[in-house]
This record gives C-alpha cells, sequence and structure tokens, in this order.
C-alpha cells in the first residue's frame, strides 16, 4: 500500500463521515467548543438519541476527524485539528 492510496482512503472515511448532517454539525461545533462530552453534545443538538450520538462520535472518531480523551466514566471529544486542517479545512475557517 502505497502512501497515496493510504490517503486516499483516509480521505474517503473523512468525508463519508462528514457527509451525514448530523456528524458535520458535530464536527462544527467541536471546532468551537473544545472537550465535549457527549450529554453536551447531545444537549445542544437536542432531537438525537444517546445511541445514534454515540454512533456518530465513534464514526467521527474511527476516521481520525475527532480525539477522545477519557476521564473517569466520561468521555471528552475535540477536533483533531491536523486530521481537519489536511481534509476538511473549512471546518476550521
Amino acid at each position: 500500500m502505497t502512501e497515496d492510496s493510504a490517503g486516499l482512503r483516509q480521505a474517503v472515511k473523512v468525508y463519508k463521515a462528514l457527509g451525514e448532517p448530523t456528524r458535520l454539525k458535530i464536527a462544527m461545533m467541536l471546532t468551537e467548543e473544545k472537550n465535549l462530552c457527549c450529554s453536551a453534545i447531545g444537549g445542544k443538538l437536542e432531537s438525537v438519541a444517546g445511541s445514534t450520538l454515540s454512533h456518530h462520535l465513534k464514526q467521527l472518531t474511527e476516521c481520525g476527524l475527532l480525539d477522545l480523551r477519557k476521564d473517569g466514566t466520561y468521555i471528552y471529544y475535540s477536533v483533531n485539528r491536523e486530521m481537519a486542517q489536511k481534509f476538511a479545512p473549512y471546518l476550521l475557517e
């Protein structure tokens, strides 16, 4: 596997994750507010069920766009700025 094909695969994962409107809203929210836990994100989105929100956060984390930090039973999410700069710079504007 060449570096170009690995980069292409990563780009596809990121764009596929951001292609869903709720995940795009989450990513945009986390560029403005860092280190939000799942309940805080859910509170700001209002109409997303907890299990659905967990799925969206998993997709964004697996593609590398979000970083997570565990603190006890809480998980805090923030945007991986390096990944966003490379594949989705409009999130950082």
